[in-house]
This record gives structure tokens, sequence and C-alpha cells, in this order.
């Protein structure tokens, strides 16, 4: 919904402008994860999955529609990771503001789970773009400022008090502030693949958001790729 989704872009896009690019990323990154072959994609909405945006996704990407539970950010991926591993699948959830992330990185997360507990991708605010469990950790989603630039750093300490084996990816950005968008427009990564049904509907430039499942082995779990993502309208 217009001025509740990308809210620090709004004085710059408008909130049309913000949700129409919110709504470009999370499609880009549903043709990512398509893209990458690494299994099922699934598209994690709130508060349901009732708005035509989210119908709209689960045709054009082939992505099942799932429901977000939990109060705050940690909640509801460990929500995620629950489902999934309650499923004896592993997971790989990514974000829908990340457009340098692309399909090679997914499926070079779904491998790090063959032999990792966990494997995560660092953003250069301080929080992350990606994280993957093929076993449950639920201790690194508990008590976490989320938005902070500490997320990273204690996520880290987190797993290393678990005595996790994990695998940290390149380090990458994402989509939140001006100066973002002006190194999206720059980088000319608003661009989706053209791996879904339909052609791809980019934003208005103002001037005018896996399950992944590698081979199976003895020593992981399959895991799925998934996006967790607002539904248009969230903060």
């Amino acid at each position: 919904m217009p001025s509740e989704v990308k809210t620090r872009l709004v004085p710059l896009l408008g909130g049309e402008g913000a949700a129409r690019l919110h709504a470009a990323l999370v499609r880009r990154t549903l043709a990512v994860a398509a893209e990458s072959g690494v299994g099922r994609v699934e598209l994690w909405c709130t508060p349901d999955v009732s708005h035509p945006f989210f119908a709209a996704c689960a045709t054009e990407f082939g992505a099942a529609l799932r429901v977000q539970r939990g109060a705050d950010l940690g909640e509801r991926m460990r929500a995620a990771f629950d489902a999934a591993l309650g499923e004896n699948a592993a997971l790989v959830l990514i974000g829908c503001d990340c457009p340098a992330l692309d399909a090679a990185m997914l499926r070079e997360a779904a491998a790090a789970l063959a032999e990792n507990d966990a494997v995560i991708a660092p953003a250069e605010d301080g929080g992350y773009v990606l994280v993957g469990l093929s076993r449950p950790h639920p201790g690194i989603f508990a008590g976490v400022e989320w938005g902070g630039s500490s997320v990273m750093a204690d996520t880290r300490a987190r797993l290393e008090r678990a005595g996790a084996r994990w695998k940290e990816l390149d380090t990458l950005w994402d989509v939140d502030r001006p100066e973002d968008y002006a190194r999206l427009e720059r980088e000319g990564l608003l661009r989706v693949p053209r791996c879904g049904r339909s052609p791809p509907c980019l934003p208005p430039a103002p001037s005018q958001r896996l399950r992944c499942r590698p081979a199976r082995s003895r020593r992981s779990r399959q895991p799925r790729p998934a996006q967790a993502c607002p539904q248009p309208g969230a903060a």
C-alpha cells in the first residue's frame, strides 16, 4: 500500500513510487529465486495472502504463498525455519530488497548447507540479506535489535556460542535510503529476469524482497529457498 512500504524513500519517490519500487523488488527477488533452480520458492506474506499482488506473483513465478507468523522480524523468521525444518528440509531465507543478490549466490548458499549448520550473507549496513539453516538454531533470532548496525555481529556471536558451523557469503547491500536508490539506478539492477510467465513491469523513475533443494546427502537436509517479505502495505 502507498506510503506504508519503503517509508524512508517516500520523500524521494512519493508514496505511490515507493510502493511501485517495493513491488518491483519483490518481483525481481522471486525471479532470481526461480532462476536459481535450487528448489521450491515460497513467498511469505503478511498479514495474509489475500492481496492481488501476491496472487499475481504466485501465478507468474510459481511461488507458494505462506503467511508470516510472529510479533517481530525474528519471530517471523524463526517460524519460517520451524516450518521447514519440521519437514526435514533446510531453508534459505532472503529479503526482498537486495537487488545485488543473484541466482549464483543462492546456489552457493544451498550448497553450503550440505556441510554447515548455517549460511549467511552480511549486509553493508550491519545486518544480513540472506540466512539459511540446515538444523534449528532458534537463539539467533531472539532478542535482536532488528534494523540496528550490530545484527550481523550479534548473530555471529550467537552462532559461535551455539557451537554452530556456518559459512559467510559476500557482503551485499539493500535498498532502504535515498542513497541506496541512487546506487540502484546507477548500477542498473532494477531489472526483472525474464523467467516468469508475464513481461517485466518496472516502476517509473521519480522523474516520469527460498526454499533451496540441493541434492540430498547423508549429512544434510534438503534446503528449500524461501523469501520472507512484507505485503504491499507493511512497513
